[in-house]
């Protein structure tokens, strides 16, 4: 942007349409934009402005520009279609100063993600992974830091020592037999 002129360049103009152009499209070139890019374009660097340009209109200037058989415009008619939008947009400007005026709002725009999905509140996620508040048979496998106890909190493992499951001697028969001799 030249200092004090309040001119935009055509290359200033040209980074931005190739931005919006490439958005959302993981094929896009950015020598094309397709309508809803164009629309997007639109609304986030404010050219809509709900009470001169509408969207609608938005959509009949991308109509009028194109080539018929095309759903894509270049560059060229970005330039056509911000011209007809120009006199819209700044009525009572000369159809240059409502230009210069359209591609300041434009230059050096990129697209933005407004009104994306949040994450949900976190509490409900919290509440129902808290290991303390845990019962029945699910408390049993997690000790007491909330850590997993894996296999051993999965699976009843049998005890293969030999002993009945409540005998309190278990590993004295040893010392039993040492005492005897």
């Amino acid at each position: 942007m030249a200092e004090g002129s309040g001119e935009v360049s055509l290359a200033e103009l040209e980074t931005a349409f190739r931005k919006f152009a490439v958005y959302g499209d993981t094929k896009a070139t950015g020598n094309e934009m397709n309508g809803k890019n164009f629309v997007k374009l639109c609304k986030d660097c404010k050219v809509i402005d709900g009470k001169n340009v509408t969207s609608t209109d938005v959509d009949i200037v991308f109509s009028k520009v194109k080539v018929k058989s095309a759903r894509v415009i270049t560059f060229e008619q970005f330039t056509q279609a911000m011209a007809e939008l120009a006199t819209k947009r700044f009525k009572g400007k000369s159809q240059e100063e409502a230009v210069q005026l359209l591609y300041g709002l434009i230059a050096g725009k990129e697209p933005g993600n407004f009104g994306v999905t949040k994450v949900a509140k976190a509490s409900a996620v919290d509440r129902l992974t808290d290991s303390s508040k845990f019962t029945g048979s699910h408390k049993e496998r997690f000790d007491a830091s909330g850590k997993g106890k894996g296999r051993v909190g999965r699976e009843d493992i049998p005890d293969t020592s030999g002993y009945v499951s409540t005998y309190k001697g278990q590993g004295t028969y040893d010392s039993k037999i040492k005492e005897d001799k």
